[in-house]
C-alpha cells in the first residue's frame, strides 16, 4: 500500500510533536517533512510536492493563508488541512474557499484528527485507482466528511452550536445559569453541553470561591 506523503506546518514544538505522534499512528501516512515558518516550509513544499500538507494559520513570518495562497500560485498538487485556533468565520470561508479539504479547530482529539485522515484517504485513493468519478464516489467521502466525528447520543449538534456560538458573544466567562438566561434555555441543559465541551477540551472552566457554599464555575472559549 502507497503511504500518503505528509508535510506538517506548525510553530509550536509541543503541537508539533503532538501532531507527528498522532500521524505514525496512521499506517496509510509518512511524514516526510516539518517546518515552523512559513518561508522554510515553502521552499522545503515546492522541493518535495507532499500529497498533504498539515498548515497551522498563525506562523512568525507570514499567515497560513497567505502561504495557502502561494502554494496555489505554485500549481503545487498539494492537498491541505488547515490546523489552527482561528474560529471566526471569515477565516474559515476564506480558508475553505482556496481549497483547504478540511479545518481542525485546536485543540483536538486524535479522534477528530484520525477522522478528518480517514476522510482524506478515502477521497485520495479514489482520485489515485480510478480515470472517472460517479456521483456516488463523491457523496462517499463527503458524507463522510460531514458525519465525522459524531456528538453522543442525546446531544443535538443544532443545540451544541448554539451554546458555542452564545459562549463567543460572552466578553467574560460566564456561569452555566448565565448563559442558560442569555440563550432561553434549561440551566440543565447547557450544563450537560457545557461538561461536554469541557471533556473534550473545547473550552475553559474558571472555578471561582466563594466566602460561603460551593465554588461557581465559569465557562469560556
Amino acid at each position: 500500500m502507497k503511504q500518503i506523503k505528509v508535510f506538517i506546518i506548525e510553530d509550536d514544538p509541543m503541537v508539533l510533536d503532538v501532531n507527528q505522534g498522532f500521524l505514525k499512528k496512521l499506517s496509510q501516512y509518512r511524514c516526510v517533512g516539518t517546518a515552523t515558518n512559513g518561508e522554510d516550509a515553502y521552499q522545503q513544499i515546492k522541493r518535495m510536492a507532499p500529497d498533504l500538507i498539515l498548515l497551522d494559520m498563525y506562523l512568525p513570518d507570514m499567515s497560513g493563508v497567505d502561504l495557502l495562497l502561494k502554494i496555489r500560485d505554485e500549481k503545487i498538487p498539494s492537498d491541505i488541512i488547515m490546523i489552527t485556533a482561528a474560529r471566526d468565520a471569515k477565516t474559515i470561508h476564506e480558508v475553505l474557499r482556496l481549497g483547504a479539504v478540511d479545518y481542525l479547530v485546536k485543540p483536538f482529539r486524535f479522534e477528530r484528527f484520525k477522522a478528518a485522515l480517514d476522510t482524506y484517504y478515502k477521497m485520495w485513493s479514489k482520485l489515485q485507482n480510478i480515470d472517472s468519478l460517479k456521483q456516488e464516489d463523491i457523496d462517499g467521502w463527503k458524507v463522510a466528511q460531514i458525519e465525522s466525528p459524531a456528538i453522543p447520543k442525546g446531544l443535538s449538534e443544532t443545540t451544541l452550536n448554539q451554546i458555542v456560538k452564545g459562549l463567543e458573544q460572552q466578553k467574560e466567562p460566564v456561569t452555566a445559569e448565565q448563559l442558560a438566561r442569555a440563550l432561553g434555555m434549561a440551566r440543565v441543559t447547557v450544563r450537560r453541553y457545557l461538561d461536554y465541551l469541557e471533556k473534550e477540551g473545547k473550552i475553559q472552566v474558571h472555578i471561582r470561591y466563594g466566602t460561603v457554599g460551593r465554588p461557581s464555575h465559569f465557562y469560556s472559549l
